[in-house]
């Protein structure tokens, strides 16, 4: 079950603007109530998704042709901070996008750090992710 921070509490991923309230920023997104309008927005949500054990909007979010078929978050993982290193397109006119970034995280008490550069493209009007690569 997600464990979504409180509608005033910062969202885990660091806002859109920066610092952004969680309701304001991933919030609806998460609930359903609205659709990333940029392949950032859409990763963002994606980051705050695994943060809170989402899995539903990580299923929801994924392009069916490259989705698993488990999409849950791995428990024990504690993501702590994520920045944004490019966008390439990924804009409300665009067909594709690439978001590369840094996701911090901790397990087992051990820091540690995952860098993607993640492919997005539209797919009947909405931002999925396609696949990312290492790097």
């Amino acid at each position: 079950m997600p464990r979504s921070p409180s509608s005033e509490s910062p969202c885990p991923c660091g806002g859109i603007p920066a610092g952004a309230a969680f309701a304001a920023c991933c919030e609806p997104a998460l609930s359903g109530r609205a659709w990333p309008a940029t392949a950032e927005a859409l990763m963002r949500s994606r980051y705050t998704a695994f943060a809170v054990g989402d899995g539903d909007h990580l299923f929801r979010t994924w392009h069916p042709r490259t989705r698993p078929r488990d999409t849950a978050p791995e428990p024990g993982v504690e993501f702590t901070g994520l920045i944004i290193d490019e966008v390439v397109g990924g804009g409300v006119d665009d067909a594709e996008g690439i978001v590369a970034f840094t996701a911090h995280s901790r397990a087992g008490g051990r820091a540690g750090a995952m860098r993607e550069r993640s492919r997005f493209v539209r797919r009947a009007g909405r931002w999925m992710y396609l696949d990312g690569a290492a790097g």
